[in-house]
């Protein structure tokens, strides 16, 4: 994977913690994480770094879900299923 794209990973995982947090409202532990000091805007900081750091924000996120004891998406009802384009 070369870096740029361990970049935009590392941010889609960001952005996922936030949604995650503004859907629920439930804050996530990150103390892990912050504690790197590595963000995706911190393009200066190696590959490996980068790596790190989105295994443990990944880890806490799935930690903090499992936590949770409860599902985060209701799976058991039944889907509606809509056409997606008419031909006429």
């Amino acid at each position: 994977m070369q870096k740029e794209e361990l970049l935009h990973l590392h941010m889609l995982m960001v952005h996922i913690k936030k949604f995650y947090e503004t859907t629920t409202g439930e804050s996530i532990d990150t103390s892990r994480y912050v504690g790197l000091e590595v963000s995706p805007v911190h393009i200066h900081k190696n590959k490996k770094s980068h790596k790190e750091a989105l295994l443990i924000l990944g880890e806490e996120i799935v930690g903090s879900m499992r936590d949770q004891k409860r599902p985060v998406f209701d799976l058991t009802a039944d889907p509606v299923i809509e056409p997606v384009a008419v031909e006429h």
